[in-house]
């Protein structure tokens, strides 16, 4: 059997054990990585610089749109069968996701009572995220009905934000909450399917997708206690 080409759902048990061994391990090593650079970025750079990412509403979009185009990439890139350029798409998403998180966070910390608001926020990130994991692998139901609810929500989404920054009105508590849900679907479909979409040795791609729920996650938790503060 090619073990490059059989998908982890056809693997043996030991392989199957390995692969979210070390699916989980670089997700655990990504948050890892973006906090501290998320960290370094923070004190580094210029306050004028962080406030200029949010205070034009084209320059958002400019920036969305980078990110969109980078991610795409990325996927592309942990997807490859060298391993050199399966960790440079990863690195490649950490950083993207750290720009973009920047101004958020920084509001948070000097707006939203600190660094207790981001402890929170990533706290119930983290137990969301594990019992949505539990759910999807030790649940019994199928969650593939999920993915037209992603794929069509992600749309709608992308519209409403984009309609947002060009018309510069805010999209509320009630948005946040939607996409919390959203990314709470994510991560039981993505979580459920990791075993049919990828081999053995993706590991490092897989650990991008769920990677990238988890942002998506800690995003809008982080929106919605920083706006209570």
């Amino acid at each position: 059997m090619d073990f490059q080409n059989t998908l982890v759902s056809q693997s043996t048990e030991i392989e199957k054990a390995e692969f979210y061994k070390k699916t989980y391990l670089h997700v655990a090593l990504a948050i890892v990585a973006f906090a501290g650079l998320e960290y370094l970025l923070l004190f580094n750079v210029p306050e004028d610089y962080i406030i200029a990412m949010v205070s034009g509403r084209f320059i958002w979009l400019f920036i969305l749109g980078l990110f969109w185009l980078g991610a795409t990439l990325a996927n592309k890139w942990t997807l490859s069968q060298s391993k050199n350029v399966q960790y440079l798409g990863l690195l490649f998403y950490i950083v993207l996701e750290a720009v973009i998180f920047l101004p958020l966070i920084y509001i948070a910390a000097i707006y939203a009572n600190g660094i207790e608001t981001i402890k929170q926020a990533g706290l119930m990130t983290g137990v969301l995220f594990l019992s949505l994991s539990a759910l999807a692998f030790f649940g019994n139901k199928d969650f593939s009905f999920l993915k037209n609810i992603i794929v069509i929500g992600g749309f709608l989404a992308l519209g409403v934000i984009v309609v947002g920054a060009i018309f510069g009105f805010n999209l509320g508590l009630w948005f946040s909450f939607a996409m919390v849900g959203l990314a709470s679907a994510s991560i039981v479909y993505q979580t459920q399917k990791l075993k049919d979409v990828y081999t053995p040795n993706q590991y490092v791609g897989a650990s991008l997708q769920l990677f990238a729920s988890i942002m998506l996650l800690f995003w809008y938790i982080l929106s919605i206690l920083s706006s209570k503060k």
